[in-house]
């Protein structure tokens, strides 16, 4: 096995495991805490729970492609995750927020005056875009 297969292997172990540290995370707080998620909440889930199969398939077979599927479903997901976490932070943003009985605006956690639950799906999601772009690029001469 070459280095560079190694390193491509390590990069798709990495981003897996960030999509499963994000989905136990989610879960964590539904139904350990008892925070019931806000529509906003569901549309991130939505995307997240299928990038830990598709890459756990992606690593047990050693197949750097399926960075195509995760880079489009985590690409999608950090639209949406930002926009929650606008919605939460831009004062002016408030007056869309149109959820369902759990307002978008709510804040079950709010660490160090930043830290949401929508910011902590933003990195989880960018951080798979990035290493999933990073696969895409390192297996383009392939």
């Amino acid at each position: 096995m070459s280095i560079q297969n190694k390193q491509k292997e390590n990069l798709l172990f990495a981003a897996w495991s960030v999509s499963l540290l994000a989905t136990v995370g989610s879960l964590f707080f539904s139904e350990v805490m008892g925070y019931i998620p806000c529509e906003l909440c569901w549309y991130q889930r939505i995307f997240m729970y299928p990038i830990v199969i598709i890459l756990g398939i992606g690593v047990l077979k050693r197949d750097f492609k399926q960075a195509l599927y995760s880079a489009v479903f985590s690409g999608i997901g950090i639209l949406i995750a930002f926009y929650h976490y606008l919605l939460q932070k831009v004062p002016g943003m408030t007056e869309l927020d149109s959820c369902g009985l759990v307002p978008c605006a709510g804040q079950y956690i709010n660490w160090l005056g930043f830290i949401t639950i929508p910011f902590l799906a933003l990195v989880g999601f960018t951080l798979i875009f990035v290493i999933s772009v990073v696969l895409l690029k390192t297996n383009q001469g392939r």
